[in-house]
């Protein structure tokens, strides 16, 4: 039988563990961090909240730690946590089963509605036809509704334009990859967590190295505090650097003018061409993709 009956109240999915007590903030997230805040003190105030950026980085940390805040303030409030692939179960299930309004009124009694990973409903056309209604219904009864991607609603192919439209009608916030201060601050809160007495110049040079995800921070300190119990001794730097030295990717050393070389002479134009205000077709194109490269694999800012 499918979950469905009154089972919201008493269960809301929620882990206990992403609070905002150990979220760390830095220039990667402060905005999302802020728009969270906000909806914490007056649900509804961005509707929807819209969180995007790419694996690994604290999006469900974020969005469940704004439900276990409202929770915690007021422990009527129907908060309820689902990814779009579960609401995709619960609603082909609800099919199989003929329970609909079943499925309907679950989803519609949420004072708060948090969904994960909505890229995945692309292409699912009655889902998203489902998820339509029922964001117009909560929308409507001005229930806060928070939605995390791994990119822009603009940028998800197989996207209803309804839907996308919908999704940019709120506050729409992206969270970046963290800075070398905002991965050491990570790492510590991890050793802390642990209990683990790890050196100061070892987490710095994790923190320096690793240059991808949250995730990665965190599967590196699992390998570094597994080999603490496994060795029974401490562990230096020297230990770490052998522990990772097959892990580590190489870092983005190639600079702003070697790509802007490698562009222009793709393109055929002077590579001077790209810095010049000129509005030609063959320039402005070029120019766009030097800019795209530029913030989307280096992190350059705007």
């Amino acid at each position: 039988e499918l979950p469905l009956d009154h089972s919201i109240p008493k269960k809301n999915n929620l882990n206990p563990k992403y609070t905002f007590d150990t979220f760390i903030i830095g220039s990667f997230n402060e905005v999302a961090y802020s728009a969270a805040q906000a909806v914490i003190k007056k649900p509804g105030s961005f509707n929807p909240l819209f969180v995007y950026g790419s694996t690994g980085i604290g999006k469900t940390h974020l969005v469940q730690a704004v439900g276990n805040a409202l929770v915690a303030s007021n422990p009527n409030l129907n908060v309820y946590y689902t990814s779009s692939e579960k609401f995709l179960m619960d609603y082909v299930q609800s099919l199989q089963t003929n329970r609909i309004n079943q499925f309907k009124e679950k989803y519609r009694t949420c004072d708060i509605l948090i969904m994960d990973d909505i890229q995945f409903i692309n292409g699912k056309e009655r889902t998203q036809d489902e998820l339509f209604h029922l964001f117009n219904s909560l929308y409507e009864m001005n229930k806060q509704i928070i939605f995390s991607s791994d990119k822009h609603p603009n940028l998800i192919t197989g996207l209803e334009d309804r839907l996308r439209s919908r999704f940019n009608h709120g506050m729409i916030v992206d969270v970046n990859v963290p800075s070398v201060e905002s991965r050491l601050a990570i790492l510590q809160i991890k050793t802390r967590d642990y209990q683990e007495k790890i050196p100061s110049d070892v987490l710095q040079y994790i923190a320096e190295t690793i240059q991808g995800n949250i995730r990665e921070l965190e599967g590196v300190m699992t390998s570094i505090l597994g080999y603490i119990q496994v060795k029974q001794q401490a562990i230096s730097l020297v230990d770490v650097k052998n522990l990772l030295k097959n892990s580590v990717r190489a870092k983005k050393s190639i600079s702003i003018p070697e790509i802007v070389k490698m562009i222009s002479d793709y393109y055929h134009i002077p590579d001077v061409y790209i810095y010049n205000k000129t509005r030609r077709k063959d320039v402005v194109k070029p120019r766009q993709i030097v800019m795209y490269i530029l913030r989307e694999d280096f992190d350059i800012s705007y």
